[in-house]
């Protein structure tokens, strides 16, 4: 349960079956060519407590931290001071299916650029829809 005085946001939550196998989607989001084939330019190296950087363009960059890593079914890490993120890869029929996670959203907090969670995470959702079910989809269908 959240403390007192907390506003807690929903998570983001993106759920997709893509017609690949699982080692090809695991490439693409548990290593950094892979994520960057998909969403941003990173460091990122597979390491459980590795710590990597999103280069975000315009937005500068984001210090990242790996917190979960099971090869072939999770990555998670931390992202920035306040979020984590969550690829989760199960296979089914010869198909994955893969689910982003985007927590830590609090209606009480801003970002590092000093923009309101409240906002950003509506921004954010619509970015997450975008990029799973087209760009991902794209980068290991393709």
């Amino acid at each position: 349960m959240p403390s007192q005085g907390q506003d807690t946001l929903p998570e983001i939550r993106q759920t997709i079956r893509l017609n690949a196998p699982i080692e090809k989607v695991w490439k693409a989001v548990a290593t950094s060519e892979g994520i960057a084939s998909w969403w941003m330019k990173n460091t990122f190296e597979p390491v459980l407590g590795g710590e990597f950087v999103l280069h975000a363009g315009d937005y500068g960059d984001s210090h990242c931290k790996i917190t979960e890593l099971e090869p072939m079914r999770l990555v998670g890490f931390d992202w920035g001071k306040d979020w984590h993120l969550t690829f989760e890869l199960k296979e089914v029929d010869g198909k994955t299916e893969f689910t982003l996670v985007h927590s830590g959203w609090d209606a009480d907090k801003v970002t590092e650029f000093n923009q309101p969670h409240s906002i950003i995470r509506g921004h954010m959702s619509g970015g997450w829809e975008n990029l799973v079910q087209k760009s991902l989809r794209a980068a290991v269908e393709g």
